[in-house]
């Protein structure tokens, strides 16, 4: 027996999305993105400076942290103070590599934009929606870097976003939540450009196999997907910050 999808979404149905931007007062891009019951802050600040590899190369560059705060689960995640565990340590690379995608580097200068992503609530497709919510981050901080004068163009090349999809029961699902993604038979998590050329594929058969249709199918759906993210971002950016409030006084 098929299980109805959580709230009635449809197959091809994202979970509601929320992009609140300037949601600290500090951080030049400060983002708050929500993806149904998954919440992320997603914080860029800009570095003037590189690390020591790379110093002399006249290149910027784009990096990221990851990390689950403790009441981000039913239960107490541990923080990370020693060392980051393998699976965020696999994460922020994913979502640095995937900006780094969409970053003419040159343009940017040898200097750094962080982008420190920290989940407050996790219910699934923590990862694609902190890359859809850091690059929201990353173009303010890009922003505020021509406001100063301290670039003279933009080094962003197009947007970029993320989206799970996976197949559970026996159908080809978009956006799942974690009730759906622990029942998935397979499932990737899919980083394109606003153009449409694929930055990033993962996944993988976690209880069963998939057909070249369905991979087809998969990559179909969140082409479309990610097209409509990228509609929200474009939206938030467009929208006025009236102040910089902190998280307390939402």
């Amino acid at each position: 027996m098929r299980r109805c999808r959580t709230n009635g979404r449809r197959t091809t149905e994202l979970r509601p999305l929320e992009i609140i931007r300037g949601y600290t007062k500090f951080a030049p891009g400060s983002i708050l993105i929500r993806a149904g019951d998954t919440a992320i802050l997603c914080s860029a600040t800009i570095d003037e400076s590189v690390p020591e590899w790379m110093q002399g190369k006249g290149l910027g560059w784009v990096t990221a942290e990851y990390d689950m705060l403790p009441g981000s689960t039913g239960q107490r995640r541990a923080r990370s103070r020693q060392k980051t565990d393998g699976r965020a340590t696999e994460i922020q690379r994913l979502i640095g590599r995937v900006l780094r995608a969409v970053v003419d580097r040159k343009a940017l200068g040898e200097r750094c934009i962080w982008l420190d992503c920290d989940v407050l609530q996790a219910d699934g497709g923590t990862r694609t929606a902190a890359i859809t919510g850091a690059y929201v981050a990353l173009a303010d901080a890009v922003k505020r870097l021509l406001t100063e004068k301290r670039i003279a163009r933009s080094p962003i090349i197009e947007p970029v976003a993320a989206i799970s999809v996976g197949k559970v029961d026996g159908r080809i699902l978009v956006d799942l939540d974690y009730h759906e993604d622990v029942r998935a038979e397979v499932d990737f998590n899919v980083a394109m450009t606003a153009s449409g050329k694929f930055v990033e594929v993962q996944g993988s058969a976690e209880g069963g196999t998939f057909t070249q249709d369905e991979l087809d199918q998969m990559l179909r759906l969140s082409r479309s997907a990610i097209r409509r993210l990228i509609t929200e971002q474009k939206k938030a950016l467009t929208k006025r910050i009236t102040s910089k409030k902190t998280a307390a006084n939402r």
